[in-house]
């Protein structure tokens, strides 16, 4: 039997894995160990690829810490204080809740930097509320799983991490290049979820008060703390992506262990005055123990523990796909489309059908190094490509089979996976129409950059 033919089989036999549920880390795992069996390429050789990918990259420590973020600002009650704020400004519009819900999500990732992490938090808080205020349930979990997206887009971003360290590009350049493009997703989905809530009457509406706003504005103020830290901490060279990462947990340990033992004392005191008690209140949340944060700690290693053998194994692969000749088959029929806007919308095309079937995480490392040098042969520019790459990667959460932001809406909310498919298409619709607008007006992702 040929190497072909032996190649053609392993790849059958890891999709037939993969179909029956097999995790992708052991199925991408399989291939390559195959693959390379075959091609005669050694095991000592992929062993040390497997070492050397976190050795060489300082930038992916960001990444563990961006995660213990996320479960902090949860733990501490903050990412409730911010979906408030959201819930203040929207609630008086059809469907505010669920546009709150979104908007929540942007602000959540804007600290948190995970897809799955936003999901899991945004839904498992303001489901239960959305069902309550008549909306449907199937709605609101795919709200949640659609607004999930941006947590790879906003900044900070997880995959936008890996993709400076596969490209050799400034990772604080990315952060800010995703700024605009994920502020128009949300923008996008919450102008789609306002015409469906306004089309089945779902919501019940709020009015608008100023007071209103202003008072849940001051109670996220330590979220808004955080996002600005992050922000003007990157945007102004102070401290790297990684060192961002380092402060914002450091910041959020800090508040949580503070925040506790005032919030025990106001609820134990019953001789504090009401107006003196809903002031501090308002300003204080709700915190953790030191007792707790090891459970914390855990649960952000769990979800590392996973994304990081994804990312050695993956790069791995690419050695095998290079071996086959893979990048060079993918890269003639890219170059072969013709010029500027050919190779743009065909790379666009590959990675939504790749986001379809496979985590952004491979996704970026399988296609970034075949597609990023192709579109800079042309003239794309290369920050402008890994935000178009990365959304367009992004909306593959949303998107069966696959569709991981999907799965884990349905796990967080008890609605089941399939029931969730029909609502997401006016999300999807939203998501592409931004996408397509973000790769024809380049200046939505250069604009904030120095020296643009």
């Amino acid at each position: 039997m040929t190497d072909g033919n032996l190649i053609t089989l392993i790849s059958i036999g890891v999709t037939f894995l993969f179909m029956l549920g097999t995790p992708v880390l052991l199925v991408i795992f399989y291939w390559t160990i195959g693959c390379s069996a075959v091609l005669g390429l050694t095991f000592d050789n992929t062993g040390s690829e497997l070492m050397n990918t976190f050795n060489k990259g300082f930038a992916l420590l960001a990444m563990p810490l961006f995660i213990l973020t996320g479960d902090l600002i949860n733990m501490s009650g903050i990412a409730k204080r911010l979906s408030d704020f959201a819930y203040a400004c929207l609630g008086w519009l059809r469907g505010g809740l669920a546009m709150a819900a979104l908007g929540a999500c942007g602000l959540f990732a804007a600290i948190s930097g995970s897809n799955s992490a936003t999901t899991a938090t945004i839904g498992s808080m303001l489901h239960p509320e959305m069902v309550k205020g008549g909306y449907d349930e199937r709605f609101s979990a795919a709200t949640a799983a659609a607004g999930g997206t941006v947590g790879i887009i906003i900044p900070p971003s997880i995959i936008f991490i890996v993709y400076g360290f596969l490209m050799n590009l400034p990772i604080s350049d990315l952060f800010v290049a995703g700024i605009l493009p994920g502020t128009l997703m949300v923008v996008g989905m919450q102008f789609a979820c306002w015409i469906i809530c306004r089309l089945n009457g779902w919501g019940h509406l709020i009015p608008l008060q100023l007071n209103r706003v202003l008072k849940t504005a001051f109670g996220a103020w330590l979220g808004f703390f955080a996002i600005g830290l992050v922000l003007w901490g990157i945007y102004t060279g102070k401290f790297s992506p990684t060192e961002a990462a380092g402060v914002t947990v450091g910041f959020c340990i800090i508040v949580g262990l503070i925040c506790y033992p005032i919030n025990k004392i106001l609820k134990s005191d019953d001789d504090t005055p009401v107006t003196e008690k809903g002031f501090t209140e308002m300003f204080v949340v709700g915190g953790f123990t030191i007792a707790q944060i090891p459970g914390i700690v855990v649960r952000s290693a769990q979800i590392t523990g996973i994304l990081a053998p994804l990312i050695a194994v993956s790069i791995a692969m690419q050695q095998v796909l290079s071996a086959l000749g893979a990048q060079q088959i993918i890269g003639d029929f890219v170059t072969g489309m013709g010029g500027y806007y050919a190779v743009l919308f065909t790379s666009m095309v590959i990675v939504f059908f790749a986001g379809m079937i496979l985590e952004s995480l491979p996704v970026t490392i399988i296609l970034a190094p075949i597609l990023a040098p192709i579109a800079a042969s042309v003239g794309i520019d290369a920050i402008h490509f890994s935000v178009i790459f990365l959304v367009g990667a992004s909306i593959g959460f949303i998107t069966p089979p696959y569709g991981l932001n999907l799965y884990v809406a349905s796990g967080v909310t008890g609605v089941p996976y399939f029931r969730l498919l029909r609502y997401t298409v006016p999300y999807l619709a939203a998501l592409i129409s931004v996408w397509v607008l973000v790769a024809l007006v380049p200046d939505l992702a250069l604009i904030l950059l120095p020296n643009r």
